[in-house]
């Protein structure tokens, strides 16, 4: 029984987040040759409060200015 395990940053839609398993399903199911209900996908959110890279909160990273100015894009982890 294959089981995926997806930690994500908080701020995906509840489509985004259904899209993933559907996609991520479809993939274990097309490599691994298992049976579709076998298949477990577990996504696990976390607060951006919550995950830091180089001691900065992602919640830090988005209220910092961006690098590419005139962008206006935020990156999601």
């Amino acid at each position: 029984m294959p089981q995926v395990a997806i930690t994500l940053a908080e701020g995906r839609t509840p489509a985004q987040i259904r899209e993933l398993i559907h996609e991520v399903h479809a993939a274990v199911l097309r490599t691994v040759h298992t049976r579709p209900e076998y298949i477990r996908v577990v996504v696990h959110e976390v607060p951006r409060t919550h995950w830091a890279t180089g001691d900065v909160t992602l919640t830090e990273m988005d209220a910092a200015p961006t690098e590419a100015a005139g962008t206006g894009a935020k990156e999601q982890s």
